[in-house]
């Protein structure tokens, strides 16, 4: 089977799900996927905003699924910092932003995040809320001009695929906990609380059901004392279908990490990264499909950019330090 063959099949295969997934009803878990979930929780957890105690500035982008036409283009993009009205409580609040393509589709939403921090023995207690939007759009020159038109599919009298672009907007809500402690921490959230349904069209209903994470890590010390090993895992859920992964990181003097992640029947991940001066994080993912994806794809590379840094009002001065690895 040659290139042009296969690409034709796969492009029909992308519209075959918009035309499922747009019946009067339809389901999509939604999520979009990312390697370096460990670098950046404020994405799935609202909880996770304000943790080490510094202002941070987080941008994150994956390309997924190299050489098959209309893959996913992922970008995320958060802010937020601690604040106290007291002495004895700690307040998180942020903002979240993500713009996700796959196909015809694309998806925007938007959050404000607070959570709010308590000691709790050796470490933090957090609890989060994030309420915002998610926007989904379908781009009807994306059919249009791939030409899919053809012996193995004709969309001329499909009235699932819609003729004109469309968009639609609902609120969306999501609740979370999480605790930190110098060795370890944990997570629980829960996206989507509200079941949003987007209103594609007079046709279409876009239906976005809750999904549930589950994540913790352990920084484990060394013979070497310049050596630290970082394990992760993250668990997420709809309750009908579930995905898992596990990653372990090793760090040499708090400046340089290399390390895999095994992602359950789905992908092996490589993953790199250095803490540059000045509070400057920078993290690399090279994802590589271990199931049938592998035969149409090269594999999926992602970026993160990290700044975080403590500013004192009361002295005036500002302090940098490297964002906290989880």
């Amino acid at each position: 089977m040659n290139i042009t063959f296969e690409n034709k099949i796969i492009k029909r295969i992308l519209l075959l799900i918009f035309s499922i997934v747009c019946n009067v009803s339809a389901f999509s878990q939604f999520e979009a996927q990312i390697s370096q979930y460990m670098l950046h929780p404020a994405t799935y957890n609202p909880a996770a905003v304000g943790e080490g105690g510094m202002i941070n500035v987080t941008g994150q982008h994956k390309i997924q699924w190299l050489g098959m036409p209309g893959a996913p283009q992922t970008t995320f993009f958060t802010i937020n910092a601690p604040f106290k009205l007291s002495k004895s409580v700690t307040h998180g609040l942020g903002i979240k932003f993500l713009n996700d393509k796959i196909g015809a589709y694309t998806n925007q939403s938007a959050g404000l995040q607070y959570a709010f921090k308590k000691n709790l023995g050796e470490g933090v207690l957090s609890l989060g809320v994030d309420l915002g939007f998610v926007n989904v759009g379908f781009v009807a020159d994306s059919v249009r001009k791939n030409d899919i038109n053809s012996e193995y599919h004709d969309f001329s009298g499909d009235m699932t695929i819609p003729t004109a672009d469309e968009n639609g907007m609902s609120l969306d809500m999501s609740l979370g906990a999480f605790y930190s402690a110098p060795k370890y921490y944990a997570g629980l959230s829960y996206v989507h609380l509200n079941n949003p349904v987007v209103k594609l069209g007079e046709k279409s209903n876009f239906q976005v059901r809750g999904v549930t994470y589950l994540t913790g890590g352990y920084n484990a010390s060394l013979a070497n004392p310049n050596l630290i090993l970082r394990s992760s895992a993250l668990l997420k859920t709809d309750f009908t279908t579930w995905q898992a992964e596990l990653s372990s990181r090793l760090e040499y003097d708090k400046k340089f990490w290399g390390g895999l992640s095994y992602r359950y029947q789905d992908a092996v991940i490589v993953l790199a990264g250095l803490n540059l001066m000045s509070g400057f994080t920078l993290g690399y993912a090279y994802e590589l499909p271990t199931g049938k994806m592998l035969t149409v794809s090269s594999g999926s590379h992602e970026l993160l950019l990290s700044y975080s840094f403590a500013f004192d009002m009361s002295k005036n001065k500002n302090k940098y330090k490297s964002i906290r690895i989880l």
